[in-house]
């Protein structure tokens, strides 16, 4: 017997199973949820002004290994900025007019600190700009909006117990010489608030978690056309009715934050975006803006915080030393470096009214603010000269007009954080945190010009 075997069938060939990526322990974004979810605990530990840099350096790695580096349109005067604002570092030991001579070694590390914030500030811009297929501009938009209801959380916090205070592990670990400096302990020792008395009465003021009461205002301005987007806006869902109560409640550490430059800048950010909701057409988010600020103006104007604003606006203690500090550091930067400035900030001969002025035991305000200082913009002026501050200030110029036509609401958010920027750079030191935000907008005005299979949903 013989058996025959014919032949088999034919099986096709099982394709070849990809590998499956491997799976990353961190997501993509990391960065950026790292810093605002967990910002919180870096204020407690002591960390919340070095973590920006931390991120920095992790975005600068992720960068480097993406390759293909895109930048936005209009970059080049920021690029030239950068490049006046180093050459400042060959002016260190020029004296300026009227200014106390020498501190070369200080103002080395005031030029390197401030240098590296204009580096981790640029990173992140590049960083959003170059990472729209990963991570979606509404996680973004969500993060900063995330930092609005922290720091009115903050805030409010400060208001119930504003003299909670306590050592921060950074603090404990750094020497006593280095955290005796008002500076340093300001920045590593977690308060909630600081206190004045120009009203005729103690009235804390909230800081937290920021190292002052200013950056509390400026950060809180900035994050906000972000939270109004996330809680407001097409696919806000249920945060529509808890932004609502959120924002109730953030009036009241803004008025008890006695910032008159947060007041005019929200005013400012108001009309500004019921402008543009009126030119895009949008009739329905046009009328609840005016309706939500007819009543509550109301409500406020017939609440106890409007005598604590009204009284604010009456007592401008501060008006005659930010005047001083304007005039003076034009006219020391006009007559002695116009064009490259000093690369740092100056310390002033005497005070406004006399050489032989100065800090008393019982009248620290008579000594005159350094020179730089009461403003970034006086900063540009004083450490870059004219010519650095017109590049800063063009490049700013520049992104706002590109997008300010633009019908989108992402458009009219990021439109409203640059003119509200601009704004506070006259009475706030915006060179920290909040240029940190400003560059995020500009990162997601970059966006815009991607094509929509590069942008992530």
């Amino acid at each position: 017997m013989s058996l025959t075997i014919g032949a088999l069938p034919a099986v096709p060939a099982r394709p070849l199973a990809r590998p499956r990526p491997p799976r990353r322990l961190l997501g993509p974004g990391w960065p950026l949820s790292v810093l605002y979810l967990g910002f919180p605990l870096w204020w407690a530990l002591g960390l919340a002004q070095v973590i920006f840099f931390v991120v920095a350096i992790a975005m600068t790695v992720i960068l480097r290994r993406q390759g293909g580096l895109r930048v936005p349109r209009g970059f080049a005067p920021w690029l030239l900025f950068l490049v006046w604002m180093g050459a400042g570092a060959l002016l260190f030991h020029a004296t300026a007019p009227g200014t106390v001579p020498g501190g070369s070694m200080g103002r080395l590390a005031n030029f390197s600190v401030w240098a590296l914030w204009y580096l981790a500030t640029t990173v992140a811009m590049l960083y959003v700009a170059n990472t729209a297929r990963e991570v979606s501009t509404q996680r973004i938009v969500r993060l900063l909006a995330w930092m609005f209801v922290v720091t009115t959380s903050f805030g409010l916090l400060a208001l119930a117990a504003p003299t909670l205070e306590f050592e921060s592990p950074v603090e404990l670990l750094l020497p006593d010489s280095l955290v005796s400096t008002n500076f340093v302990r300001t920045l590593v020792h977690p308060s909630l608030s600081s206190s004045s008395d120009f009203l005729g009465y103690d009235q804390p003021r909230p800081t937290a978690p920021f190292p002052y009461s200013n950056a509390w205002g400026n950060n809180l301005a900035l994050y906000l056309p972000f939270f109004v987007l996330a809680c407001f806006g097409r696919d806000a869902g249920w945060r529509r009715p808890l932004g609502a109560v959120v924002l109730v409640a953030a009036v009241l550490p803004i008025t008890f934050s006695l910032n008159r430059g947060l007041w005019i800048s929200l005013a400012v950010a108001a009309v500004y975006a019921a402008v543009r909701l009126a030119v895009n057409g949008r009739g329905r988010a046009l009328q609840a803006l005016v309706a939500a600020l007819v009543v509550g103006g109301i409500v406020f104007v017939s609440s106890p915080l409007y005598d604590t604003l009204l009284l604010r606006v009456e007592t401008p203690h501060s008006n005659d030393r930010r005047a001083g500090t304007a005039e003076t550091v034009l006219t020391t930067t006009a007559e002695g470096s116009p064009l490259l400035g000093y690369g740092t900030t100056r310390t002033m001969q005497g005070s406004f009214s006399s050489l032989a002025g100065g800090e008393t035991d019982s009248c620290h305000q008579c000594a005159a603010p350094p020179l730089g200082t009461q403003g970034f913009i006086w900063r540009l002026v004083m450490t870059t000269g004219f010519v650095g501050t017109a590049l800063c200030l063009s490049f700013f110029a520049l992104q706002f007009l590109r997008r300010a036509r633009g019908p989108a609401p992402l458009d009219v958010t990021t439109c409203t954080v640059l003119l509200v920027a601009v704004l506070c750079f006259f009475v706030y030191d915006s060179l920290g945190s909040a240029m940190f935000t400003v560059m995020v907008a500009v990162g997601l005005m970059a966006r815009s010009d991607l094509p929509p299979e590069e942008v992530a949903p």
